[in-house]
């Protein structure tokens, strides 16, 4: 009896607004569990089908050369003359005063980033560093397929060897992985990897889509064919931004062949309750709708970083988007016009606080050679276009009512949260889509190019994740 008016008066003392939003929750959880129950009970695994396609010039042969043969990166004298003649032409307009990084690429740092380019940086030398790895090409649906594929030659004998696809995403390329790739490719407790790391279709060196339509279920399939082509059964896989998509339509074509998906940028629905529930919950009580204190830090409040954020980060993604071709046609044209294109977005991407420094805090991570490195595989090969038609492809519809993003995604998952990245989803959230999650990270530092910023937190995190899924 006395327990009884004691919570009686614990709720007299509350006031009006709290006891609405307990009644309320309580409420709105039981409907919810119900409802969530009854899902579980019905929903069956499923797949995405994998189809076909053809993506080359001319009408699809009978037949299609499987052969794969190695290749190259090389470097052209008159490329460099161009490169040169090129940037030495360059229009600059002065910044605004005390403007930083929040219009975009500081003019002002931008000279000494170009000044760098034309008189010290080593292309020839980055091209040997680019060549330290094997990289191959095949033909697949018409299309010239880049990757490299990376074994260590001197592992000891009984180690297990697992095969790793790392997927990459815009404005990156394969080359964010070469600070990882020893880092999993050598043996730790008895574990070590195969890495294979593709390009893109329409990325670097791979060559484009001749026809419209080619969106992150294309490439996967191609990439699947691609294992199937390597001779690989079961493999893991492991993406980030465009990579994220890709290698989840992956294990949801193929299930059966994917040991396990580890992640460092995931999409969600945007609807549901549950999201309702932890937006409208989750500041004040976040035990009751999945949430961590760590989400909350993350989240809220949410409309200033995660909305308000959004707007300032994603006019390029409008653009891309809707009319890639013309701003394309820009970029591709000016060599300082596509590095300040490219090199901003390794600024605020790697944390939106660099946008009130006056160098962006591009070199806080990087040097300058390893983000011109990946510029110049964009400006040698002509491909920020077709990169960007990417964008176009996958968004010219509504992506949620893609087959892909209305079915689960079933196989063991790995996902590692890094702080700085463009959104934060919680466990909670990324379970209603990836059903069968094995481990989920909060990691300490980096943001949204985790494996050229943090290869060594990366690395760690899927090898922990791979040990989880194997019991290792």
């Amino acid at each position: 009896m006395q327990t009884l008016e004691s919570f009686r008066q614990t709720l007299l003392s509350l006031d009006t607004p709290r006891l609405h939003l307990l009644a309320a929750s309580g409420a709105v959880l039981a409907v919810g569990g119900l409802a969530a129950c009854y899902r579980a009970t019905q929903r069956k695994a499923k797949t995405v089908p994998m189809g076909d396609g053809w993506w080359g010039v001319g009408p699809k042969p009978v037949s299609e050369d499987k052969s794969i043969y190695p290749f190259l990166v090389k470097m052209s004298e008159g490329d460099i003359q161009d490169l040169h003649r090129r940037i030495d032409q360059t229009r600059f307009t002065e910044p605004l005063e005390d403007a930083r990084f929040h219009y975009g690429f500081n003019t002002t740092y931008l000279k000494k980033v170009v000044s760098y380019w034309r008189n010290e940086f080593d292309w020839k030398k980055q091209v040997d560093i680019l060549n330290k790895y094997p990289h191959f090409k095949t033909e697949i649906e018409g299309l010239d397929v880049h990757f490299i594929r990376v074994r260590s030659p001197s592992l000891p004998e009984g180690c297990r060897v697992r095969a790793l696809m790392m997927v990459h995403g815009w404005p990156g390329s394969f080359f964010e992985f070469y600070k990882i790739l020893p880092l999993l490719t050598e043996q730790e407790d008895g574990l070590a990897f195969e890495v294979i790391c593709p390009s893109i279709p329409g990325y670097g060196f791979s060559e484009a889509p001749n026809r419209q339509g080619f969106n992150s279920l294309d490439a996967a399939r191609i990439f699947l064919k691609l294992m199937e082509r390597l001779g690989f059964t079961e493999f893991y896989l492991q993406g980030g931004d465009w990579g994220s998509l890709i290698t989840s339509g992956m294990a949801q074509m193929k299930p059966e062949c994917v040991r396990g998906l580890h992640l460092n940028f995931v999409t969600v629905r945007s609807k549901g309750l549950g999201m309702m529930l932890s937006l409208i919950i989750g500041p004040y009580l976040p035990f009751l709708v999945g949430l961590t204190q760590e989400d909350v830090k993350r989240l809220f409040p949410f409309m200033e970083k995660s909305v308000y954020e959004s707007l300032k980060e994603t006019g390029y993604l409008h653009i891309q988007a809707t009319k890639p071709d013309t701003v394309g046609c820009g970029v591709n044209d000016s060599p300082v016009g596509l590095a300040s294109y490219i090199l901003e977005k390794f600024s605020t991407w790697t944390d939106r606080n660099n946008r009130d420094l006056e160098d962006g805090g591009l070199e806080r991570q990087f040097t300058l050679d390893d983000l011109l490195t990946n510029v110049m595989i964009y400006w040698t090969t002509g491909t920020i276009v077709t990169s960007m038609r990417f964008y176009k492809e996958n968004l010219k519809n509504n992506i949620e009512n893609r087959l892909d993003y209305k079915i689960d995604v079933h196989v063991p998952t790995g996902i590692a949260a890094f702080p700085h990245e463009l959104r934060h989803y919680p466990r909670a959230w990324a379970r209603q889509r990836y059903r069968n999650i094995h481990s989920y990270t909060y990691m300490p530092r980096g943001g949204h190019f985790a494996a050229f910023e943090q290869p060594e937190l990366l690395a760690g995190d899927i090898r922990m994740f791979v040990k989880k899924v194997e019991k290792l």
